[in-house]
């Protein structure tokens, strides 16, 4: 006895509720990770400046720490 195979085609309302779901899904999913691209951006953004504020200020200090070493020795009347 053989039994004859029948294709079987889900309903269109099944096929669509599962194509919404997926899309639904996905575009959650791209939402999420797009905030998080944005919030690391902000991040790098944020470390960058505070980083150049950083280097700014280490680098006046050196020069003023350059000028005072250069005003000991013209007091103390050392050349360099």
């Amino acid at each position: 006895m053989r039994l004859l195979a029948t294709k079987y085609f889900p309903p269109q309302h099944k096929i669509q509720q599962f194509l919404e779901r997926s899309r639904d899904l996905w575009k959650k999913k791209h939402h999420e990770l797009k905030m998080q691209i944005k919030l690391a951006n902000n991040q790098v953004r944020a470390v960058e400046k505070s980083r150049q504020l950083w280097r700014e200020r280490a680098e006046a200090a050196e020069a003023e720490l350059q000028l005072a070493k250069s005003s000991k020795n013209i007091l103390h009347g050392k050349a360099s």
